[in-house]
């Protein structure tokens, strides 16, 4: 039996697949510490909110009618008019229910956006899809029918006090030419907990309207929900932006919603895509983010529930790791958002990927670094310095790994 090209492509082994495979291993394995995957905080106060809306969901009937009907293929008309009307609201921007589309995940939506924008054209040219500012987050890398879909330009990087650093676009020598299609860029940002300044995204964004392309940001962890951003920053949108958000990180991963906010033309061709891919994107996720919105506790839960919860963890976090692993043996990215912390081992005599293994036997699960610079061009060693760890585990299983780690990089600069 053979495959087509589509199907060597997307079997191949690939980052994404081996973080799953590996997430699957260690959910299988007593005593293994996941630090590696991207799975929010099972926060209790979220808990018992979701368990409390879905009984009255259910009660109301709901539920039943989520489950029991398809939507359109641009998803829950319900729900696009109570996000276009909070958006409009909220942060002013001129939107309608035609502006929104939803999709079955995030990932899903920039497979489509990917190749909707990048690739091959009719004419015979390609276009390619510009991250400006790498690390980038791991799920892009696979996500382009083409082959050498992607490319990145690698960061300014800012040394801070207190053992912390953080990445800065450098516009003097971004690869935007004329084989750029799409520019993308996640804010904040997974891997690093990175946000772009409001200068930065403003300047991409002028940047991607002088050349006719869109700008795509990846909101998966941002404003106005759910809000794990812990800088301030002044969220943008206009005819050229093309907005991506999603409920997984207010503690919904398992109700796979993307959404999608865009002009008309691109929300039509999502929607065209949507009903030849999947008929219609799942219903019981927006259901649950309509009844939200309704009663106004999306933002509201956002501000007042989660990012208090992540950012009390994640200060919990830095100070364990600082415990074990001084300034000069490891610096953090200074950590602005989402759900990881970005750790650079400057001079380490090993690769992160052969550190990875070697926590990886030792039932610590995180994940090297290498895997986050999508369609770099050139070898960059700080590739190989740099690993991922998820902050949301208790802070008795973190102390442990991170002790792990430390007696790892101890052996390894011994050695």
């Amino acid at each position: 039996m053979s495959f087509s090209q589509f199907g060597d492509k997307f079997t191949q082994h690939s980052g994404i697949s081996r973080l799953m495979e590996d997430m699957g291993e260690g959910l299988r394995t007593p005593g293994t510490i996941m630090l590696g995957g991207g799975n929010p905080a099972q926060i209790p106060a979220m808990n018992d909110y979701f368990n409390q809306l879905l009984m009255q969901m259910h009660q109301d009937g709901q539920l039943s009618e989520a489950l029991c009907n398809y939507d359109g293929p641009r998803g829950k008309a319900l729900l696009l008019d109570a996000l276009a009307k909070m958006l409009r609201e909220e942060l002013g921007w001129p939107l309608t229910a035609q502006n929104i589309a939803l999709t079955n995940g995030s990932q899903s939506a920039f497979f489509y956006l990917f190749n909707l924008f990048a690739g091959r054209r009719a004419d015979g040219s390609k276009k390619r899809v510009l991250f400006p500012l790498a690390p980038e987050y791991l799920g892009y890398a696979d996500a382009g029918l083409e082959e050498d879909l992607f490319v990145s330009a690698k960061p300014n990087i800012e040394l801070l006090p207190e053992g912390q650093f953080k990445y800065h676009v450098d516009f003097d020598h971004l690869p935007l030419n004329d084989d750029v299609g799409l520019i993308c860029v996640s804010r904040p940002t997974n891997p690093t907990g990175n946000v772009i300044t409001d200068d930065e995204l403003l300047q991409l964004d002028a940047l991607a309207q002088q050349h006719g392309v869109p700008l795509l940001i990846d909101n998966a962890y941002g404003v106005p929900f759910p809000g794990i951003i812990f800088s301030e920053a002044r969220p943008l949108w206009n005819p050229n932006t093309i907005l991506c958000m999603s409920l997984s990180k207010l503690g919904l991963p398992g109700a796979r919603c993307g959404i999608i906010v865009a002009d008309d033309s691109t929300i039509t061709a999502i929607g065209n895509m949507n009903g030849i891919i999947s008929l219609a994107p799942g219903s019981i996720g927006p259901a649950i983010a309509n009844e939200m919105i309704v009663r106004g506790d999306l933002l509201r839960l956002s501000q007042e529930v989660i990012k208090p919860f992540y950012q009390a963890k994640v200060s919990e976090t830095i100070a364990i790791l600082r415990r074990y692993l001084p300034e000069d043996r490891c610096l953090i990215h200074k950590p602005e958002g989402a759900i990881f912390l970005w750790l650079w081992f400057r001079d380490l005599p090993i690769s992160t990927e052969t550190l990875y293994q070697r926590l990886k036997a030792r039932g610590v699960l995180m994940v090297p670094g290498h895997f986050f610079f999508p369609g770099l061009e050139h070898e960059w060693p700080h590739t190989h310095q740099c690993m991922r760890m998820n902050y949301v585990p208790d802070a008795e299983k973190i102390e442990r790994a991170v002790q792990i780690l430390a007696e790892e990089l101890e052996a390894a600069f011994k050695n």
